[in-house]
């Protein structure tokens, strides 16, 4: 048996999966939901793993994989000029624009909530274009994947933030179970580690033979030591931040509005789904203006800001509104809007109302079928799934996942809503 402490994020029902055992409820609070936040601390006994597992040493605290409060005010081009490595100078094309190794790291950190610290570290610990000249023989796969899907800077750092993705989120939910090594062994990771350890040993494993992880990891030039060496004590630092999750976010979180105007008829056209790529949790909804012809020219309607806040993004068919008003996408409560059409969306700084228009629905900014707008939450920098644990209510509306992503429901006083991808009757809702 081990002696565990909970830690934030920590539900029952995924403790039960990552531990294989029915947990019993003796140290918790009489009627604690299976998918409750737990408070922080309290200790259990559990069973020690019967099978082998990777080290349970924790290698990085959540705050310093996710993009959040830590990073907040980070100064990524200023970090890359003062180090004046090959990233300094390094340019790429990405999606018709060019694009400095500065402004390719940021877009990966923002659009995935992945620390801008922890990219670089990678970065400079696979191919020294941090602080030096490139170590690796092909310039086209700086991190080493050598996948031809995903050549250049840009794509590889896709692929790292996926994989930290995948086991971050999937490790908080007790679905992530086992880490893939390059030669394709697998182990579990440990039942007892954070979930930021577990998404950097998913990384790592992917890149390593299991003979050789241990020093790319522990080494004298491993990623851990060169992650000190260009930013400091990682846990030092996250104790100024952590807990991230407050057991009592879900009784905090704001009052959220349908993001339309009151007595328009718009249409729940997705449930949850992903909020941002691969392995991240479904946490975004889709909807679209109801009394329009199918297409993805920008709609006449307007999205609407679903709490007060300020804009802190707004670029490539996304918005940002920071629900608590401090300029920071990475401290408290925030809502991103995808597929708003660069004509009429509000610029940074703008402040707003609850209510009040941001932009028009369309089908800039990603894939899209037709003209609607995706919104998702986030709470320090770390997506929220429209779930049980931090339910999703908006204009009274309880949100209710279904069985497949995009499916699902909206729930009040007996009235339920269907998602409905063609935007049909029984997907009709007015505010």
């Amino acid at each position: 048996m081990l002696q565990y402490l909970t830690q934030p994020g920590d539900t029952l029902a995924a403790l039960s999966l990552r531990f294989a055992v029915q947990l019993p409820g003796s140290s918790l609070p009489a009627g604690t939901s299976p998918e409750a936040l737990l408070p922080a601390g309290i200790p259990l006994t559990l069973p020690s793993p019967s099978v082998e597992t990777l080290p349970a040493l924790a290698l990085l605290p959540d705050s310093e994989v996710i993009y959040g409060p830590p990073a907040a005010a980070f100064d990524l081009q200023a970090f890359i000029n003062a180090s004046g490595g090959y990233l300094s100078t390094f340019r790429e094309t990405i999606d018709g624009e060019e694009m400095s190794g500065a402004q390719i790291v940021r877009r990966i950190a923002l659009e995935t909530s992945i620390n801008p610290r922890l990219l670089l570290a990678v970065l400079e610990w696979r191919s020294g274009w941090v602080t030096g000249s490139p170590r690796n023989p092909d310039p086209d796969y700086p991190i080493g994947f050598g996948a031809p899907s995903h050549r250049g800077l840009y794509r590889e750092l896709a692929l790292v933030t996926r994989l930290l993705t995948q086991a971050y989120y999937g490790w908080r939910s007790g679905t992530f179970s086992k880490i893939e090594f390059l030669d394709g062994t697998t182990l579990p990771p440990h039942p007892a580690l954070n979930a930021g350890s577990v998404a950097v040993q998913n990384l790592t494993a992917r890149l390593n033979s299991p003979v050789d992880w241990p020093t790319a990891v522990y080494g004298e030039n491993g990623l851990l030591a060169v992650y000190d060496a260009l930013f400091g004590d990682p846990w030092k630092r996250a104790a100024q931040y952590e807990p991230l999750f407050p057991p009592d976010l879900s009784q905090t979180q704001p009052h959220w509005e349908l993001p339309f105007a009151p007595g328009e008829v718009w249409s729940f056209t997705g449930g949850p789904h992903m909020a941002w790529g691969i392995g991240s949790p479904a946490g975004a909804l889709d909807f679209a203006p109801a009394d329009e012809a199918k297409g993805c020219t920008p709609s006449v309607r307007w999205a609407t800001a679903a709490a007060d806040g300020v804009v802190v993004r707004s670029e490539r068919g996304l918005l940002v509104l920071d629900v608590d008003g401090d300029g920071y996408e990475q401290t408290g409560w925030s809502l991103l809007y995808l597929h708003l059409a660069n004509e009429g969306r509000l610029s940074v700084g703008t402040r707003v109302k609850q209510g009040e228009p941001l932009g028009h629905p369309s089908c800039e900014g990603g894939p899209a079928t037709g003209r609607h707008v995706h919104i998702v939450r986030k709470y320090h920098g770390e997506w929220i799934g429209a779930g049980a644990i931090l339910p999703f209510i908006l204009s009274g509306w309880l949100v209710k996942a279904g069985e497949l992503p995009y499916q699902g429901q909206l729930l009040k006083e007996g009235q339920v809503i269907e998602a409905r991808p063609d935007g049909s009757a029984p997907a009709r809702i007015v505010r």
